[in-house]
């Protein structure tokens, strides 16, 4: 089944859920789940249930975690609201956007990238990762604060489309990308294969370096957050939905609910932190409240980078956006220019932020942290959070 037949029969009305899959060639084909359908509803004049799509193949993470806050205090309102996890194609997040199986996905610039070159009419709405959370993993001893040095050597990927997020990190730091071997080591398999030996270094990111201390995989790492320039992971919606008064109003007050999640993450870590574990009881029980908190300020790090110079959560920094189009397009991982005003708005920003910081505050001073909780010392927490840095 082509794109343009799952259109058309979504069109004329389906009564099963369909997930698209995505093969190996690229080729978007759709499987019945079972239950009510997302696209049936395209052609409403706003959303019946708005579903957020994850990159990644599984949602017991604490990556999402303004979202999963945002939703125990309320900060949606009515909005019916869906989060889904993706499929292990790196690239399905923009693909489940473009064809109306997902409202809004949270691509790497990379993917994002992959998007723009294949035609799809996606715009980045709120930018999430004002600090670059990509880094890379070595087995101890291994590390190297020059990224030069991995020229002739393997990096191993749990995807072969992260190479679109690796390409451009290595070459903005002066590397020969064409001397660089990449491995799909597979989901979530890679970074144990690179404490059993295999290749060089592996992908990683902010917040994952704490989630693979908890399974006993110890690395070096060179860090972007701290060494990178390039632009994180956003938040893209379909462009045309931007241009429909109802279904932008709507998006408004959905992304002010992420930003008042950023925020009571940010005046509470802990808190944040219950808030997913109350949701992925395994996920705490592998975790557990130092390491989970370890894990969330690493990504407030990321999602907050610095606030003094931007205007509010989800900004676009477009000198970075435009670093990195320029970047991509250098190596050719696009064929034409792309300006980032042409694909990344700030015109959700202040909708977005204009909430009371006050009352978040007080919800989030206010919160009863469970015993576990309350025995960290988040501030010793901070002081060690890149003790693994080379």
């Amino acid at each position: 089944m082509n794109e343009s037949s799952i259109k058309a029969g979504l069109t004329a009305g389906m009564n099963r859920r369909y997930f698209l899959q995505v093969t190996g060639g690229g080729l978007v084909t759709a499987t019945a789940l079972g239950a009510s359908g997302y696209l049936s509803r395209a052609q409403a004049a706003t959303y019946e249930k708005f579903t957020w799509i994850s990159p990644r193949g599984t949602l017991e993470v604490l990556d999402d975690y303004p979202y999963w806050a945002a939703r125990k205090m309320g900060y949606f309102g009515d909005l019916n609201t869906d989060m889904q996890p993706g499929p292990s194609d790196g690239t399905a997040t923009v693909k489940f956007v473009d064809v109306g199986q997902a409202d809004m996905g949270f691509p790497s610039p990379g993917v994002f990238s992959f998007a723009i070159q294949n035609g799809m009419k996606l715009t980045s709405v709120f930018h999430m990762g004002a600090r670059d959370t990509f880094s890379f993993a070595f087995r101890k001893g291994e590390g190297s604060s020059d990224l030069k040095a991995l020229e002739g050597k393997t990096v191993l990927l749990g995807s072969a489309a992260w190479q679109s997020i690796t390409d451009p990190l290595l070459a903005s730091q002066g590397v020969d990308i064409k001397k660089v071997k990449y491995v799909e080591a597979g989901w979530p398999t890679w970074g144990t294969a690179l404490a059993g030996g295999q290749g060089d270094a592996a992908l990683s990111w902010e917040g994952l370096r704490a989630e693979w201390i908890a399974t006993g995989l110890k690395f070096d790492y060179w860090l972007g957050v701290q060494k990178s320039r390039l632009p994180a992971n956003t938040f893209v919606v379909r462009t045309a939905d931007l241009e429909d008064p109802d279904r932008k109003a709507f998006l408004e007050k959905y992304l002010r609910g992420w930003a008042m999640g950023l925020e009571f993450g940010y005046q509470n870590p802990r808190a944040a932190v219950e808030a997913v574990f109350e949701q992925f009881p395994t996920l705490a029980k592998n975790l557990g409240p130092q390491l989970g908190t370890t894990s969330i300020l690493q990504q407030i790090n990321v999602f907050r980078g610095d606030m003094d110079k931007r205007s509010g959560w989800g900004w676009h920094d477009m000198a970075s956006w435009q670093g990195f189009f320029d970047e991509i397009h250098k190596i050719g991982q696009i064929t034409n220019p792309v300006k980032a005003e042409d694909v990344c708005t700030n015109d959700l920003i202040a909708p977005a932020n204009d909430f009371d910081k006050a009352k978040v505050k007080a919800d989030a001073d206010g919160y009863q942290l469970s015993e576990g909780f309350t025995a960290l010392d988040v501030e010793n927490i901070k002081a060690h959070m890149f003790d693994d840095a080379v």
